[in-house]
């Protein structure tokens, strides 16, 4: 079997420095939509270096996002084939502000593996600390399809019952078409994002957009929204990746407001709304 449970969580973490300045910054809120219209005083703040702040899913992509899915893909007890990796969910939890620029250390393991049967699911947890002491935890949430079925734990089950009412925000996003290739320059160079023939050998009709750009895009039009543009509001965001976005899209963002939390729903508006972030929620102060 090539996910071997037990030697994949008793494999050391992995702890390398990653390091990132305005410039990175920059490039992710621009591979997130950001800049539109471009002289708008509240999308400088993302595009400014003297207005800077750093929406907090930066994040899943400073310092390369090192340690972190490719790097956890080859870790001890692990090996799969790429073209059956899909990303399945995302949390990301603040502990404080992120730096516009910094140099941290990021330690990197596999925290869980769950059988669901038909997948094997690894749970790929990244913390990260800087001489301030700790900066943000991610844990990503990874489908490899074809590996379940070893009879292992299912893991706990991450639906949440659906929001009450009409929402109280929807907005609109629309994806460009070089969106995934903008975004891949932070980082994630799956070629599922940009080589048609990948994707076709993947299932997909064409390049699909990275589940973490969705992700990015969506806390960046609640921050806008909801959070008046206060970005060191959010303490946590998590969301389940329910179907793939193409570019040339237009998301469909669906928002309730609670007393400490955003619940969201994302859909395709092209395809009748259906769904790509399900269970999504932005905790916030």
């Amino acid at each position: 079997m090539p996910i071997d449970a037990a030697k994949a969580l008793a494999a050391e973490p992995r702890t390398g420095e990653i390091t990132w300045d305005r410039k990175d910054v920059l490039l992710y809120h621009l591979g997130v939509g950001a800049g539109v219209p471009a002289t708008d005083p509240d999308e400088l703040r993302y595009t400014l270096e003297s207005r800077l702040h750093v929406l907090p899913s930066f994040a899943t992509v400073a310092g390369s996002g090192s340690p972190g899915v490719i790097s956890g893909l080859s870790m001890p007890g692990v090996d799969v084939d790429l073209a059956h990796v899909l990303h399945g969910g995302q949390s990301l939890t603040l502990h404080r502000p992120l730096p516009a620029e910094g140099t941290a250390t990021a330690t990197g393991r596999i925290a869980a593996v769950y059988d669901k049967g038909k997948a094997a699911v690894l749970v790929m947890r990244t913390e990260v600390t800087d001489t301030d002491g700790p900066l943000w935890t991610n844990d990503a949430q990874i489908f490899v399809r074809g590996e379940g079925g070893w009879g292992g734990d299912r893991g706990p089950s991450t639906r949440l019952d659906p929001p009450a009412g009409d929402p109280d925000k929807t907005v609109e996003r629309h994806i460009r078409e070089d969106q995934a290739l903008l975004y891949r320059l932070s980082g994630d160079r799956n070629p599922l994002h940009a080589d048609p023939d990948f994707a076709r050998a993947a299932g997909f009709d064409r390049p699909i957009l990275h589940g973490l750009c969705t992700y990015g895009i969506t806390l960046k039009a609640v921050v806008d929204t909801l959070l008046d543009g206060d970005v060191t509001r959010v303490r946590a965001y998590a969301t389940r990746f329910a179907g793939v976005v193409f570019p040339g899209e237009t998301l469909r963002i669906r928002m309730w407001r609670g007393e400490a939390a955003v619940r969201v729903a994302v859909g395709a508006a092209e395809r009748a709304d259906a769904p790509v972030l399900a269970d999504t929620i932005v905790e916030h102060s």
